[in-house]
């Protein structure tokens, strides 16, 4: 599952799988190796991911199980207007790849290589169940962060810690340097939970599991209305699980 701490704002890395530094970035265990549940199963029986249209090969899918990120709309932030924009890979893998490589960011996501490790790392998304969705974050119109939504009740994650039926998780990386160090990854953190909780009305937590060691990226949660809940041993590292939640969106 890839990181939930990369760099949010102070030289961090915040993957929601488990992030980073100076950007939010995580860890590489595979968002997709948990049985489904009998009712998610009937659950796709019924709609299925829902597909917009015709997407290209190995174009966006709409995922039924984390309520069609697509349709979510902007968001406007303290640094600029924001939206999820799901990954196409062929507009959007060079792209990707080149921030995977970023050394910063290489050290949590173990994705740095030749644009191939990179398309088989969404690939494995874009042809799987729609429980993890991977997005370019755009902010203003220009692509500058890698986000990946996914239900965190139905992912690895959810052996290491007490989860709740349609708990949303989020990795993130900040691609451009010059939007790291000052703050923008807090005010995306917010941005995008608030987005989830606003989308998905049986989500009532958001989480994230950044680097325990990465205190920046721990800060940067906090700033951005999570809190710290417990330290969780994750395949090579030890996290922090950070939560927010619906009832305490409006006061933290």
């Amino acid at each position: 599952m890839p990181p939930s701490d990369a760099s949010t704002d102070i030289d961090i890395d915040t993957d929601t799988g488990t992030g980073p530094g100076p950007h939010l970035v995580g860890s590489a265990e595979d968002t997709v190796d948990l049985r489904l549940t009998d009712d998610v199963l009937a659950l796709l029986a019924q709609g299925g991911p829902v597909v917009a249209g015709a997407p290209p090969p190995d174009g966006a899918r709409e995922s039924a199980l984390l309520d069609s990120p697509t349709g979510w709309g902007a968001a406007g932030t303290s640094a600029g207007v924001f939206q999820l924009v799901p990954v196409r890979l062929d507009r959007d893998l060079a792209l990707v790849s080149r921030w995977m490589n970023d050394p910063a960011v290489a050290a949590f996501w173990e994705l740095a290589g030749a644009e191939a490790v990179t398309a088989e790392h969404l690939r494995t998304q874009l042809r799987g169940d729609g429980r993890s969705v991977p997005c370019l974050g755009v902010l203003d119109g220009v692509p500058m962060s890698y986000w990946e939504l996914y239900r965190a009740d139905l992912d690895p994650l959810a052996r290491h810690y007490p989860a709740r039926p349609h708990d949303t998780g989020l990795h993130l990386l900040i691609g451009g340097v010059a939007d790291r160090g000052r703050g923008v990854g807090t005010t995306l953190l917010r941005a995008v939970s608030n987005l989830v909780l606003d989308h998905r009305p049986h989500c009532g937590r958001v989480v994230a599991e950044p680097d325990l060691r990465n205190t920046p990226s721990v800060s940067a949660f906090l700033g951005a209305g999570f809190r710290f809940s417990a330290e969780i041993d994750l395949p090579g590292k030890r996290a922090a699980l950070m939560i927010r939640e619906r009832a305490l969106r409006d006061l933290l």
